[in-house]
C-alpha cells in the first residue's frame, strides 16, 4: 500500500466542510434509522465511524449503506426531455445534469459498482449521455471498511474491504488518523485542499497490512465459473432455488450494479399555450412478472424460474461477456440481496449449489 500520509479527524472534518461549500458533497448519513447516501452541508451531518467531540458527533457506522451508491450515478427516477406541443410546432427541452459531487465514505463494494456501470453506461457505444455528464463529474472518495458484514462476500468477487482500485482518493482508519491514498489524478487534486502530515515513519505499515489480511479472511464462496454457464442454463435447479421468489424486484433495487430501466412520459400541466409532456427513465427489474412483455402480450421470460436464471446470468456471464470485462464477475459481493429479500433467498447458496452441480 502507498500512501501519501495522514491526517486527523479534525483535519478531515474541516477538509469536508470546506468541500460542502464548493460542490454537491454525498455521504452516508442516518436518514430516519436507515444508512443512505444522501447529500451533506457538514462533517456532522455524516454518519462517522466510532466516536469525536467537537467536529465529528457519535455514531454506529454499519459497514455499508441500505442501497447502494448507484442510486447517485442512475437515480430511481430521472427525467430525460421534456417536450412542448402547439399545433404542428414540438420543443425539446433535455434535462442534462450538470452538478459537480463529491462522494464521500464510498464502500468499496459499492465502487466497484461504479465501474461496472461505467462499462455498461459510458465506455461502449453508444454512450449514454445522461450518465456520463454525472459521472464526468463526480469524484470518489473511500472509506475502507472497519469490518465485513455477515452477508457481505466482496473478497469471492475479486474486491475487498480496502480496495482502492475503483476509488479516485482512499482513507483507511488507523488508530486515531487516517490514512491517505490518491488514486487518479482527480483525487491528487481533490488531496491539495487537505491539510495532511506526509510523514508517516511512525507507523507500522506493516501491522495494518497484518489487521487488513485478518478482516478479509471470510469463508471463500464457490462461483461457477463462466465457461460452466452455458451447460447450468437449462438445469432444473432453477425451479427449486426461484420456489419462494415473489418477483418483489427489492434484489434488483438495493443491487450496485443492476442497470435495467424503463421509460415512460407523463403529462405535464399547459404552460403558455403548449401541452406539455415530461420523458422520465425509472428503475426497473428482470425480476418483475412481466418484464419486457411485447406487442400481443409474449412475455419472454414468464416463469419464475426464467427471469431469476437471467438475473444470476447477468451477473456472472452476460455483462461480463457483453461489455468486456473478461472474468469479472458483475455481482459485487456486497450481500445487499440477502439482507433485503423478504423471503430469504441467498445468493451465496445459489452459487453453492450451481457450483456443486457444474463439477458433477
Amino acid at each position: 500500500m502507498n500512501f501519501e500520509g495522514f491526517c486527523t479527524k479534525n483535519e478531515l472534518a474541516d477538509w469536508l466542510d470546506n468541500l460542502a461549500t464548493q460542490v454537491s458533497l454525498v455521504a452516508p448519513v442516518n436518514d430516519g434509522g436507515f444508512l443512505l447516501y444522501r447529500q451533506v452541508v457538514s462533517a456532522t451531518d455524516i454518519a462517522w465511524p466510532g466516536s469525536e467531540s467537537g467536529h465529528l458527533p457519535e455514531h454506529t457506522y454499519p459497514h455499508r449503506p441500505v442501497l447502494a451508491a448507484k442510486e447517485v450515478f442512475f437515480p430511481a427516477t430521472e427525467p430525460l426531455l421534456k417536450i412542448k406541443k402547439r399545433a404542428q410546432q414540438v420543443l425539446l427541452e433535455e434535462a442534462l445534469p450538470d452538478k459537480r459531487q463529491v462522494v464521500f465514505g464510498i464502500a468499496p463494494c459499492d465502487a466497484r459498482g461504479v465501474r461496472i456501470m461505467d462499462s455498461i453506461f459510458m465506455e461502449n457505444q453508444p454512450a449514454d449521455a445522461y450518465y456520463t455528464r454525472r459521472r464526468e463529474n463526480i469524484i470518489l472518495v473511500g472509506l475502507a471498511c472497519q469490518e465485513m458484514g455477515e452477508s457481505c462476500f466482496c473478497t469471492s468477487c475479486g474486491s475487498g474491504p480496502d480496495d482502492p482500485s475503483d476509488m479516485d482518493l482512499m482513507l483507511t482508519e488507523f488508530g486515531e488518523e487516517f490514512l491517505i491514498q490518491a488514486i487518479t489524478e482527480n483525487g491528487q487534486s481533490l488531496l491539495s485542499q487537505l491539510k495532511f502530515n506526509p510523514d508517516l515513519s511512525a507507523y507500522n505499515l506493516d501491522q495494518l497490512s497484518k489487521n487488513r489480511s485478518l478482516i478479509a479472511d471470510s469463508p471463500t464462496i464457490r462461483i461457477p465459473a463462466m465457461e460452466s454457464m452455458g451447460r447450468l442454463f437449462n438445469h432444473d435447479i432453477w425451479e427449486r432455488v426461484s420456489d419462494s421468489c415473489l418477483s418483489c424486484r427489492i434484489c434488483a433495487y438495493v443491487c450496485p450494479t443492476c442497470r435495467c430501466f424503463d421509460v415512460r412520459d407523463e403529462a405535464l400541466p399547459p404552460e403558455d399555450g403548449y401541452e406539455c409532456y415530461q420523458r422520465i427513465r425509472g428503475w426497473d427489474s428482470c425480476t418483475r412478472d412481466g418484464y419486457r412483455r411485447i406487442a400481443g402480450g409474449h412475455i419472454p421470460r414468464a416463469t419464475k424460474a426464467e427471469r431469476l436464471r437471467n438475473r444470476i446470468f447477468c451477473k456472472f456471464y452476460y455483462i461480463s461477456r457483453q461489455y468486456g470485462l473478461g472474468d469479472i464477475v458483475t455481482c459485487t459481493g456486497c450481500g445487499r440481496c440477502i439482507d433485503a429479500c423478504p423471503v430469504n433467498i441467498d445468493i451465496t447458496e445459489i452459487l453453492g449449489y450451481l457450483a456443486e452441480v457444474a463439477n458433477e
